[in-house]
């Protein structure tokens, strides 16, 4: 069976759990930028955890199904309409074949996803269906969805009547709210922050810009301040600026000096800006839920208490599958 793109939406691509194995040689894990919710999608139409599925940013597709489908929509709130006919999120739902599914504008948050049983089918490349653009890379022909695209469904592993009906509790689902907090673990370079620049970056608020894609989110708020020094050789005159070094997910570096970016999963492997800290990977999927105008806390935490916001989040993606 296959999957019609009707109309593309903003960003739709095809994204699975991530690349994993080339960082080193500059290559980003990619995959789900929400990775809580693209779980919840697959666990929904019965998939094992690294099927793909597809990624909606702010605007989703309309797509047509040749085939009876199991599917499900999670994340980001947006209305879905299934030949017509309100059908809910985080829900198990059947598409009758020859049905159309469309979407709305989303209301909260800033990704949807939408799984079907079997996953996206598109070829395997270095260990993953994920889309990545910047290389032509992955998912279908490297590329976000244009129209007319065919998506192809893999086989079903079970009776699609069989498939249980499901859905993710209320309390489990996460939240899209306008303020966050993000835990951040100081880096290797915060001691170029003078006292004062620390103190913004942890204490005051920061807002989500528009400038804010798979490869990473720029802030605006109070600015920072690095203390003064003679750059070394091989560094540029900015002041952030670094002999170059490796960029971990989730590093906070401050290009210009006073506005802070997060990279995400697309961002490159490594470069010259100073990295001040690192969002921890249990606060990852929450970055990737920001909108434009989303007020941000950074708060400072201990290595002890990131791992232990880990272990959460991972009993937390395991209670999906129990």
């Amino acid at each position: 069976m296959s999957i019609e793109v009707l109309t593309p939406g903003l960003s739709t691509t095809v994204q699975d759990q991530g690349r994993f194995g080339y960082y080193n040689v500059g290559l980003p894990q990619g995959g789900c930028l929400d990775a809580y919710s693209s779980q919840a999608a697959n666990m929904l139409v019965a998939n094992t955890v690294d099927e793909a599925v597809l990624e909606c940013t702010y605007m989703g597709s309309n797509l047509s199904f040749d085939a009876e489908s199991v599917i499900a929509v999670t994340g980001a709130e947006v209305s879905i309409t299934i030949n017509g006919e309100s059908a809910p999120m985080w829900e198990t739902l059947t598409v009758p074949s020859g049905g159309t599914v469309e979407f709305g504008m989303m209301t909260q948050g800033a990704r949807f996803y939408i799984a079907v049983h079997g996953g996206i089918d598109v070829p395997v490349v270095l260990g993953s269906r994920s889309t990545y653009p910047l290389g032509r890379l992955g998912g279908f022909d490297g590329r976000k969805l244009e129209a007319g695209d065919v998506l192809p469904v893999g086989p079903a592993t079970a009776d699609l009547n069989a498939v249980p009906q499901k859905s993710v509790p209320v309390e489990a689902r996460p939240e899209f709210s306008k303020q966050q907090e993000l835990r951040v673990l100081m880096g290797l370079y915060d001691f170029r922050l003078t006292d004062k620049g620390k103190r913004n970056l942890v204490e005051e608020e920061w807002s989500l810009t528009p400038v804010a894609d798979r490869a990473g989110l720029r802030y605006k708020g109070p600015g920072v301040e690095w203390r003064e020094r003679e750059q070394p050789f091989g560094a540029g005159s900015d002041p952030s600026n670094i002999v170059d070094a490796g960029y971990s997910v989730g590093s906070i570096q401050i290009p210009g000096g006073t506005q802070p970016i997060i990279l995400h999963r697309d961002a490159v492997s490594g470069g010259g800006y100073a990295m001040v800290g690192t969002v921890i990977s249990a606060d990852m999927d929450v970055v990737a839920r920001a909108t434009p105008g989303t007020v941000t806390r950074f708060v400072e935490v201990t290595m002890d208490e990131a791992l232990a916001a880990r272990k959460v989040y991972k009993e937390a993606l395991a209670s999906l599958w129990a």
